[in-house]
C-alpha cells in the first residue's frame, strides 16, 4: 500500500499540514498510521477524504462544526453502503428494506444539511436583491432631481 507524509498530503489536498494535524485532532480526519520514527503516514483514501473534506467546506461553506456533521453522515453511509453490498444476498427483502431506510435517514440528514445552507445563502441574495432595488429607485429619482434643477 502507497502511503505518503503529510508535506504531499498537504500539496494534493491544499491544506496546510497545521489544518491536516487539526482536522485530525477534532476528528474529521481519522488518525493516520504512524512510522517507526512516529511520523504521520497517509493513505490514498485519506487524501480522498480531506478532498471531501475541502470540497464541502468550500462549496458549501460548511462551518466546521456543520463539516463534522456532514462528514459523520458521510462516512455512516459508506459503512452502511458496504454493508449493504456486503450482507445483501444473504438478507431477507424486509431486513434489506430496513438498511435501504436507514441510508435514506442518512441520506436525509445530508441533504437537511445542505438545504439549510443554501436557504441561508437565498435569504441573502434576497436581501441584496432588495437593497439593490432600492438603490437603483433612488438613482431614478435623483435623476429627475438632476433634470428638473437648472443649475
Amino acid at each position: 500500500m502507497v502511503t505518503y507524509k503529510i508535506d504531499e498530503v498537504a500539496k494534493q489536498s491544499g491544506l496546510t499540514k497545521r489544518t491536516i494535524r487539526y482536522y485530525e485532532e477534532i476528528g474529521l480526519l481519522p488518525s493516520p498510521q504512524r512510522s517507526e520514527g512516529n511520523m504521520r503516514l497517509y493513505t490514498q483514501e485519506d487524501v480522498d477524504l480531506l478532498k471531501k473534506i475541502v470540497s464541502a467546506k468550500e462549496v458549501l461553506g460548511f462551518s466546521l462544526q456543520e463539516l463534522q456533521r456532514y462528514m459523520s453522515a458521510a462516512e455512516m453511509l459508506k459503512g452502511q453502503r458496504e454493508e449493504y453490498r456486503e450482507r445483501t444476498e444473504h438478507l431477507q427483502p424486509i431486513e434489506r428494506r430496513a438498511m435501504l431506510e436507514d441510508m435514506e435517514r442518512t441520506l436525509n440528514e445530508q441533504l437537511e444539511l445542505m438545504e439549510g445552507k443554501i436557504n441561508s445563502i437565498r435569504m441573502l441574495q434576497t436581501e441584496l436583491e432588495e437593497l439593490r432595488i432600492r438603490v437603483c429607485e433612488r438613482k431614478i429619482l435623483l435623476d429627475e432631481e438632476l433634470e428638473h434643477d437648472p443649475s
